[in-house]
């Protein structure tokens, strides 16, 4: 597991209002740390989430091909078909 890492983030206007509105007593998060952990957790599964559902889409499209169409994959060349 790595190391906590201390990151600094300026906000100012509307945003700040925002997070000041989302934090402290009358917000859902006792402070700022507390709720940029929470965002940065909701879009990481948000990405984990997306990159499932594209893995669906393509494994529905591939079962659902016509055998005939099948075609033998080394899996080097399907490392680097995903990396591109």
């Amino acid at each position: 597991m790595s190391r906590p890492t201390t990151m600094t983030v300026r906000v100012s206007g509307a945003l700040s209002d925002f997070v000041a509105a989302n934090t402290g007593d009358d917000g859902d998060y006792e402070n700022v740390s507390e709720y940029i952990r929470d965002l940065i957790r909701r879009d990481k599964e948000r990405v984990e989430a997306e990159s499932f559902d594209r893995l669906k889409t393509e494994l529905t499209h591939a079962f659902a091909a016509p055998e005939e169409s099948y075609q033998p994959l080394k899996a080097g060349d399907v490392i680097a078909r995903n990396r591109s």
